[in-house]
């Protein structure tokens, strides 16, 4: 299985749960946990960061992007940042299944997307099921926050600090809690 067939099976959201799917997420992991380590373990300016982002996920970031290490994922070629995007420090990418943050993001300290989840049998409990993160348009994610598969954050949204993002948030809300709900608009 090369990369391009890996991400046209998770864009079509089909399990993952066969040795040579593994064996793929495994040869990625390796790649992407080797230059996590350059990014985390060293110092390097924003423009270093920059070329070791573009290296972990393979596609060029713009010169607006900045990233405040640690910074950690297991895989890192389903990453797509738009212009002026921010990520502090401490966050955790799990982006098999993809994570798509639009211009002008915002994501503190601490926050995980994670685009996977396992079967709920325990005989085939192994079995993951991806589904992508969309973040759109000059969204504010606050720190320790977790953001789910399958969710959709509306252009312009607030998520609050330790919110727990189970569903998708309309855009210009502003979510808070454990499940996240709407508690305010943005006005």
């Amino acid at each position: 299985m090369t990369l391009d067939d890996f991400l046209q099976h998770v864009k079509a959201r089909r399990p993952l749960d066969t040795p040579e799917i593994y064996r793929l997420m495994n040869e990625v992991n390796d790649e992407a946990r080797r230059i996590t380590c350059q990014m985390n373990y060293t110092y390097h300016t924003q423009e270093e960061l920059r070329v070791l982002f573009s290296q972990l996920t393979g596609h060029p970031v713009d010169d607006t992007f900045r990233v405040f290490p640690p910074f950690y994922t297991d895989f890192g070629k389903n990453i797509r940042v738009g212009r002026n995007v921010f990520v502090n420090a401490g966050c955790h990418f799990q982006d098999h299944g993809g994570i798509t943050l639009g211009d002008g993001c915002l994501v503190g300290h601490n926050v995980v997307f994670a685009t996977l989840n396992h079967d709920f049998r325990p005989e085939h409990r192994a079995a993951m099921f991806p589904a992508p993160i969309v973040v759109e348009k000059n969204v504010w994610i606050g720190s320790n926050a977790t953001i789910l598969q399958g969710v959709t954050i509306g252009e312009g949204a607030i998520v609050a600090a330790g919110a727990v993002v189970t569903k998708d948030v309309p855009p210009r809300t502003v979510v808070a809690g454990v499940p996240a709900k709407v508690v305010r608009s943005v006005d």
